[in-house]
């Protein structure tokens, strides 16, 4: 049996996230135009790249670069479950194909666990801000692993400040944070790094907190709730209401609740 979802997500950069699960499958040799950044979660996987045999399994994170051949088969009995994120060339500079194609795994805890949770976020409606920018702290520590630190600058208070002032002007309408560095001149990594650390939270908390804020005020106006999700840059109302009762501890249908009668 074979079960596969694929789609594209609102987030630059990644061309496709791909989940399947295979019992039989074998890919034969094959090469993509992107970037492969491929976790196993159960089973393990063995491909044939630049003539040298790899394996895929466990906690590893395999990296497979663009326009390089490999292929794919179930390492053992009972086939394998995988989770991937295809992504365009930029993201990585090619530069690094060479030390890729050399060691495509690397034996990372943390590494595993944030392109985990990027697989997490980009199913969620709403938390785009999010998986961007752990994608970009991913990136940033995967380059390191290949030889290639992205910005060894440290933490930087100005940057923090004027991405805040950037989110700031954004808090509805929302910013990718590729366009907040496009317009800041700072790497993406370097901004979320920044930001965590003047701030004590990522760029995307800091953005619901402050859509709650504005929600909770938009509340206390007697604006109907069925509107104060949109108005206050939330995509629907469950996603207004995980967030408000996550930051307040109630609903805001509670929060109104409790009000005063005027």
């Amino acid at each position: 049996m074979h079960r596969l979802e694929a789609w594209r997500p609102p987030l630059d950069g990644v061309a496709e996230v791909l989940h399947a699960h295979f019992d039989e499958h074998a890919y034969p040799m094959h090469a993509h135009d992107t970037w492969t950044v491929l976790l196993v979660d159960d089973g393990a996987v063995r491909y044939d790249l630049d003539r040298h045999e790899r394996g895929a399994f466990g906690d590893l994170v395999t990296v497979l670069p663009p326009r390089v051949p490999h292929n794919g088969t179930s390492a053992r009995p009972g086939g394998f479950r995988k989770r991937v994120l295809y992504l365009d060339e930029h993201l990585l500079p090619a530069r690094l194909i060479g030390a890729s194609v050399d060691t495509p795994a690397i034996v990372d805890r943390d590494l595993h666990h944030a392109i985990s949770r990027v697989h997490a976020l980009v199913r969620t409606t709403g938390e785009e801000l999010a998986a961007e920018g752990l994608l970009a702290l991913a990136l940033a520590r995967l380059r390191s692993h290949l030889g290639d630190p992205a910005d060894d600058r440290p933490a930087s208070r100005a940057a923090a400040h004027a991405l805040r002032d950037l989110l700031e002007e954004h808090i509805v309408d929302g910013l990718p944070l590729s366009a907040a560095a496009a317009t800041l001149h700072f790497d993406v990594a370097h901004l979320v790094r920044s930001f965590r650390r003047e701030f004590g939270m990522s760029p995307h908390q800091y953005l619901i907190s402050r859509r709650v804020d504005t929600a909770r005020r938009l509340i206390l106006t007697g604006q109907p709730l069925r509107s104060v999700a949109a108005d206050s840059g939330f995509h629907d109302q469950p996603h207004l209401n995980r967030h408000f009762k996550r930051i307040l501890g109630v609903s805001p249908g509670r929060f109104l609740s409790a009000a005063p009668s005027s």
